[in-house]
């Protein structure tokens, strides 16, 4: 599977704006949205449910069933469980991720929000969030939404990063500079 069939304007591209139009007329679209980044949670923390999206040794009418208990038991929206049942059938659940990831990028661009992608050490408690969120919108001046996710390898500090730019202010990061900066001393 090529890298570009999940891009925004491939394969994933094209189920996430389906679904994005779908969710429109149903007027859904913040219900869909957290069904998705609550199915994206799951993907993310459970090796066993990426194994059964990944894995070409369980059949379409498997991973539709799985797939099918695991919303139920979410309480996911109608739609969201069909968009599932459709990508499930199809044999496309490989990219679902990139497809969570287009719908969400989608909805943002078309409110005018920004998305930041920021990687802690350790969890950001609900005010560590809020204070990150409102420095973010006091640097972009706009709507900013916050996509953080945990890397304990970083030490502590965090890692942002905001469209094309990034800020780096991970203890791992200045421990390989100051181990950097320290070879040339000796």
């Amino acid at each position: 599977m090529a890298a570009d069939n999940t891009s925004e304007s491939g394969l994933a591209g094209r189920y996430a704006a389906a679904l994005l139009d779908l969710a429109e007329e149903k007027k859904a679209l913040d219900a869909v949205a957290e069904d998705l980044r609550g199915l994206k949670v799951l993907l993310d923390s459970s090796d066993d449910l990426l194994r059964l999206t990944r894995s070409p040794l369980y059949g379409r009418e498997q991973k539709a069933a799985a797939m099918a208990a695991l919303l139920d038991k979410a309480k996911a929206q109608e739609i969201t469980k069909n968009f599932v049942q459709v990508v499930a059938r199809n044999r496309r659940l490989f990219a679902l991720r990139e497809m969570i990831d287009a719908y969400l990028a989608e909805l943002a661009r078309r409110r005018g929000e920004v998305t930041a992608k920021v990687t802690s050490a350790q969890a950001l408690s609900d005010a560590q969030k809020d204070k990150l969120v409102q420095s973010l919108k006091d640097a972009i001046g706009g709507k900013v939404q916050v996509d953080v996710t945990v890397d304990p390898t970083l030490l502590g500090g965090l890692v942002v990063k905001v469209g094309s730019r990034m800020i780096d202010g991970s203890l791992k990061t200045k421990l390989q500079k100051l181990k950097v900066a320290m070879k040339g001393v000796g």
